[in-house]
């Protein structure tokens, strides 16, 4: 069975990366039996300007996107659109916007432990949906925690710049690859697609880019040119 690799480049922060995780699991889901599927997270900070401790959600995005009006607005839409794929935001659980480069060295140390899909999730599920401060350490150590990684092991990591390099270097591929927003999704190393996709043009690109992987440097035995 051919396998398809996946790089999803997104933030935690970032709902319509939460919307499109939902939106090309499902699609997976629809190609199990004909693809094999390897997914990697990899790091983008949407506001890297954001202090350690953070910043009240509604001041920020109310500066940033022009006022209080609109951030409800924008708000209330992927809301809506999060629960057709069956999330449930809730922005007003939100106190704090959060610097995320922390969440980012935890994806990074939790790939070192075969722990990566199921600490993504949970980053974002705590963001999301129970409005948990992403900012402050023990929050992130109960998240690392409840995942399955070691105590000791997040402890020691969370006391440390263990994965600061490697997040830094994979944020600085990722903008010299030209991405300058997220979700963005690599597929195979070669082909990109942006934004949160329906799930069936993810269906799509993905069963036309999994059936290219099944027939390029094979051999036939009905054709035995190697």
């Amino acid at each position: 069975m051919p396998t398809v690799k996946i790089e999803i480049v997104s933030d935690v922060v970032c709902p319509w990366c939460y919307i499109g995780k939902r939106r090309i699991e499902k699609a997976m889901d629809q190609l199990q039996g004909e693809f094999d599927f390897e997914v990697t997270y990899l790091p983008f900070e949407l506001n890297p300007q954001i202090p350690d401790h953070g910043i009240d959600q509604v001041t920020y995005f109310s500066k940033k996107f022009g006022s209080l009006e609109k951030f409800k607005q924008i708000s209330d839409h992927v809301t809506q659109v999060a629960a057709t794929e069956g999330l449930a935001f809730n922005f007003v659980k939100q106190k704090v916007a959060p610097n995320t480069r922390t969440a980012h060295r935890l994806i990074w140390l939790a790939m070192q432990v075969g722990k990566q899909p199921a600490v993504k999730e949970a980053l974002m599920k705590a963001y999301f949906e129970d409005g948990v401060d992403l900012s402050k350490s023990e929050n992130i150590t109960a998240i690392a925690v409840q995942s399955g990684l070691p105590a000791a092991r997040v402890s020691a990591w969370l006391h440390s710049d263990e994965g600061l390099q490697e997040v830094v270097a994979a944020e600085q591929l990722n903008y010299q690859r030209g991405i300058s927003g997220v979700p963005f999704y690599i597929i195979n190393g070669q082909y990109g697609i942006s934004g949160a996709q329906p799930t069936e043009v993810f269906v799509q690109a993905l069963t036309q880019i999994g059936g290219q992987v099944s027939t390029a440097n094979s051999c036939d035995v009905d054709n035995p040119v190697c």
